[in-house]
């Protein structure tokens, strides 16, 4: 199983981060040849369920992923979202962290997932582009210039 973090500070507090990086569907404007689609008319929940759909016509594949965990920030507490992968192809699970600071608010992205057929040696490559990737997504719904991987 690949897995990968990635940690943000930012000036904005963490009710914003939060509705920022909760935003499924913003994710696909930074995640190349992505769609997101999530149910019309619902505010997310646990039991949310929402598709990304990468690839090119016969090449593409669904990554559903369910809420597990909702919890928004609010006040000194922090808030915690898990989703967990449910497709054919990417299983695993996501968590997403935001804790206010007194600047602002820190962002934690965690990521265990692998992808069927991919051999585990092929554990640490994909580590290395989820980090890269989703780093750049974070950035980018933070407004924040690109930090690299780490």
């Amino acid at each position: 199983m690949a897995v990968f973090r990635i940690e943000r500070f930012t000036p904005l507090p963490a009710a914003e981060s939060w509705r920022r990086v909760t935003d499924w569907e913003r994710h696909a404007a930074h995640v190349p040849l992505t769609t997101i689609r999530v149910p019309a008319g619902l505010p997310t929940r646990a039991g949310t369920v929402f598709v990304a759909r990468t690839g090119v016509g016969p090449l593409a594949f669904d990554d559903p992923m369910e809420v597990v965990r909702w919890s928004p920030p609010s006040g000194s507490r922090a808030g915690m979202c898990r989703l967990e992968k449910r497709g054919r192809v990417v299983l695993g699970r996501a968590s997403i962290d935001v804790y206010p600071t007194h600047a602002g608010s820190h962002v934690v992205w965690v990521e265990e997932l692998s992808v069927r057929l991919l051999p585990r040696w092929g554990d640490p490559l994909l580590s290395g582009a989820g980090r890269r990737i989703f780093g750049r997504v974070l950035d980018s719904m933070l407004d924040r210039p690109a930090q690299g991987y780490r």
